[in-house]
């Protein structure tokens, strides 16, 4: 096997991450909602998402740069991940527009606000699943922002459970390749770690 060897401090501007985002994949997606200070709804993808903590159950996803969610979560101390399911991925994509902080991406990709039994912010009312989070900390990382938030409440749809758990072939959830490229739910195998 021949290999090309990156020496990412002497890489160009961008290069980097464009690098590590071919190369950490797929990525989980979490579709943050949030509100304002004046209560202002906000919604956004964001594909560096993953569980930090089971106990206490903590979530964290990466805001690349300053924006609006992490501003609205920061003066609000609440948001919202929603999954991102194949059936959602215009709107998804809709919602990943540069617009001003008082467009409401709800209506500019006609997604339904549902409200939320624990934090303020709305769920996606279209998303299968929906975390309920306040906000754990936040630590700022290089140009980024690691966002950990504290899951008070999970609202799954009943037709992706199999008892109490959800199973993923029905949530059909998206994941972040490189560049425009997602994946969807495809072939699984079971393998059991070994005693």
């Amino acid at each position: 096997m021949t290999r090309h060897e990156f020496q990412l401090d002497a890489m160009a501007a961008g290069a980097p991450y464009r690098l590590l985002t071919a190369l950490v994949v797929p990525r989980p997606i979490a579709w943050v909602s949030t509100l304002d200070r004046d209560g202002r709804a906000n919604l956004a993808p964001h594909s560096f998402f993953t569980v930090a903590s089971g106990n206490p159950p903590i979530v964290q996803f990466t805001s690349v740069g300053r924006k609006d969610s992490l501003n609205n979560i920061e003066a609000t101390g609440e948001f919202v991940v929603n999954l991102a399911s194949r059936s959602l991925l215009e709107q998804m994509n809709t919602t990943a527009a540069t617009v001003a902080p008082e467009v409401d991406e709800f209506d500019l990709a006609s997604l339904t606000k549902q409200a939320s039994t624990h934090v303020r912010p709305p769920r996606v009312a279209e998303s299968p699943s929906a975390l309920e989070c306040v906000l754990h900390r936040v630590i700022p990382v290089g140009d980024s922002f690691v966002v950990m938030g504290r899951v008070v409440a999970a609202s799954v749809d009943e037709s992706v459970l199999d008892g109490d758990r959800p199973m993923e072939w029905l949530l059909d959830p998206l994941a972040r390749l490189s560049g425009s490229r997602y994946v969807t739910y495809g072939e699984t195998i079971s393998l059991r770690r070994p005693e």
